[in-house]
């Protein structure tokens, strides 16, 4: 049965996250289904302990990649793990309601938000209505790449660009600048492998 105490600190919450993928990956899972009364008591609220701005990409879903249960994850998800007015606003209400104490970005290899903005930055494709919008906030990221290295090293650089992008762009925020020095909240990015399972954190330790 899921604990309804959550870790109390950032680091307890980062450790639970790496112990649950590591479940995961080795088919341990604690959560094939959910008991009643882990649903009736979350019909009282819930107390999430981490945040986590993830990829819609149906291969990469956080509560089963991080073995969690209901009401231990709050998830955002949209294609790219990008940043926008709504997202932010999502992410606000994690850290001043919920006050989760930590929040990952989580990318993914074979992003393929993150590889339609290579085409349209290195190869002049063109995306018609909102998928264009999208992109404009993953093209700037590929600055200073080296385009011509082999495609699959440079998505998997690029995607890993994009995590650590999104990772300084939310840290930017007043927000998170106050949580963090309040010592409120940890800030980490990681990249899940599509073929392992595993979730690499960057810089989990920082």
């Amino acid at each position: 049965m899921a604990s309804f105490s959550p870790p109390c600190t950032a680091a307890e919450a980062l450790e639970r996250l790496q112990q649950g993928n590591e479940r995961f990956v080795q088919g341990r899972a604690r959560f094939p289904t959910v008991q009643k009364e882990i649903l009736a008591e979350l019909a009282k609220g819930q107390q999430p302990y981490a945040t986590i701005l993830g990829c819609s990409d149906s291969r990469v879903p956080p509560e089963l990649v991080f073995d969690a249960s209901f009401g231990e994850l709050f998830v955002i998800r949209v294609a790219g793990n990008v940043l926008g007015s709504s997202i932010l606003g999502t992410l606000q209400y994690a850290g001043s309601h919920l006050q989760t104490p930590l929040f990952v970005v989580l990318g993914h290899e074979g992003c393929g938000a993150v590889e339609a903005a290579i085409a349209s930055r290195f190869r002049g494709a063109e995306h018609k209505s909102r998928i264009e919008i999208l992109l404009e906030n993953i093209v700037p990221v590929l600055e200073g790449l080296d385009a011509s290295q082999p495609p699959a090293a440079l998505l998997c650089q690029a995607v890993e660009a994009n995590v650590r992008h999104t990772v300084r762009a939310l840290r930017a925020t007043p927000e998170a600048q106050a949580r963090e020095r309040e010592g409120l909240m940890k800030l980490v990015g990681a990249v899940y492998e599509l073929q392992t399972g595993r979730v690499r954190f960057l810089d989990a330790g920082a």
